[in-house]
């Protein structure tokens, strides 16, 4: 395994942001201002539940960054490599992995790369991501609506929320003092 440390704890006083998502155009709107945002070496953790809408954020984020042609998700691929945009998009679907079959295939290369790695399904892989990240979980909350609930993991993404203009939840996915 690699050496992460601390890749899996989370972070002492870290905040937590939510962002009511009422559309599918507010989706795409996030993960555009998102995409905006990256710099190679960026690593997006992307959790939800089935049909939570993370792969509508991913081709959303490929569009910000730029990113020609047809993307969509890595299911059984693993892994889609995509360049041509702004910077290179690593697109992982980790969903069918064990943490040893994810540490086999030399994630570490991705996420010290020179493009920005998007992780959908990012929890099952937890003990290998880097410590700085922002881990993104989508939750529904109506047949359009969806609940961004956004922990960002070091300095870069907590300014990244705060350039966004977010507001600190007050409970875990609750949606307490979410933007609305």
């Amino acid at each position: 395994m690699n050496d992460w440390s601390g890749g899996g704890e989370k972070a002492a006083g870290a905040a937590i942001y939510a962002l009511e998502l009422r559309s599918e155009a507010d989706t795409v709107r996030l993960a555009e201002k998102l995409a905006g945002l990256c710099a190679p070496g960026v690593l997006i953790a992307l959790d939800g539940d089935l049909g939570a809408g993370k792969t509508r954020f991913a081709k959303a984020f490929a569009a910000g960054l730029h990113v020609p042609g047809l993307v969509n998700s890595p299911t059984f691929t693993i892994i889609k490599e995509y360049e041509g945009g702004r910077l290179p998009l690593y697109h992982m679907d980790v969903y069918r992995l064990t943490i040893e079959e994810a540490d086999e295939l030399g994630l570490e290369e991705y996420f010290e790369g020179d493009g920005v790695s998007l992780v959908e399904w990012a929890s099952q892989i937890e003990p290998l991501l880097p410590p700085e990240r922002l881990h993104i979980r989508l939750e529904l909350t109506g047949a359009e609506s969806r609940l961004a609930v956004i922990r960002p993991r070091g300095a870069r993404y907590d300014a990244w929320c705060q350039a966004l203009g977010l507001r600190a939840a007050e409970g875990e996915g609750s949606g307490d003092d979410a933007n609305r």
